[in-house]
């Protein structure tokens, strides 16, 4: 696996089905529920198949050879001067 890509959420935590939307690890809520039922889905390296799980900020989320780690508040922008 690649290392863990940020993803910024603005909250403490989010459910792991708006997560994986979020993050583009899947194209709808439809194939959310699908591969986190089917036990595609890590959090922490453990299988989660429940939809609504909370994830909390540091966590580090698994799908289809992708993993990526929640973080709090808004992504740092490179602006020029």
């Amino acid at each position: 696996m690649t290392s863990a890509e940020p993803v910024h959420i603005r909250d403490e935590s989010i459910r792991l089905g708006q997560l994986l939307k979020l993050a583009g690890l899947v194209e709808d809520g439809a194939m959310a529920r699908a591969v986190i039922a089917n036990g595609e889905v890590t959090v922490d390296g453990e299988v989660e198949t429940r939809r609504g799980a909370q994830v909390s900020a540091g966590s580090v989320v698994a799908h289809a050879g992708q993993q990526i780690e929640v973080v709090t508040g808004e992504p740092e922008v490179d602006v020029p001067w």
